[in-house]
């Protein structure tokens, strides 16, 4: 998505691990993250952004300041890590972040310009 425009990294304020509902709800949609590594956001501290996506409320409060001119957007997200129940209870909330989350990158794509 607008790859030719953007390039995007993912990261949080704490480590832990790529969930594997995580990874088969965006296998279903042809992307495969099973290779990636949960990371913190020390390592992007430094770097040039034009912008940061928080993701979850508790991210918002704790996320540092970048330097320079960067715009903060708030995609206000449950966290699906924190679904309960049997995996196919779970997947549902997996699939409905990962939707919530390309509906919003389409809408910040769309307007931003060529």
């Amino acid at each position: 998505m607008a790859g030719d425009r953007f390039e995007a990294h993912s990261a949080g304020t704490e480590a832990t691990e790529v969930r594997p509902l995580a990874i088969a709800a965006m296998g279903e949609v042809g992307i495969d993250i099973s290779g990636a590594q949960s990371k913190t956001l020390d390592r992007y501290l430094a770097g040039p952004w034009d912008y940061v996506v928080t993701v979850c409320d508790q991210a918002a409060e704790s996320c540092p300041n970048f330097p320079g001119k960067v715009e903060r957007l708030h995609w206000s997200l449950p966290d699906p890590s924190k679904a309960t129940g049997f995996e196919e209870d779970q997947l549902p909330v997996y699939r409905a972040t990962r939707d919530r989350i390309r509906s919003s990158i389409e809408e910040l794509t769309s307007r931003t310009p060529r």
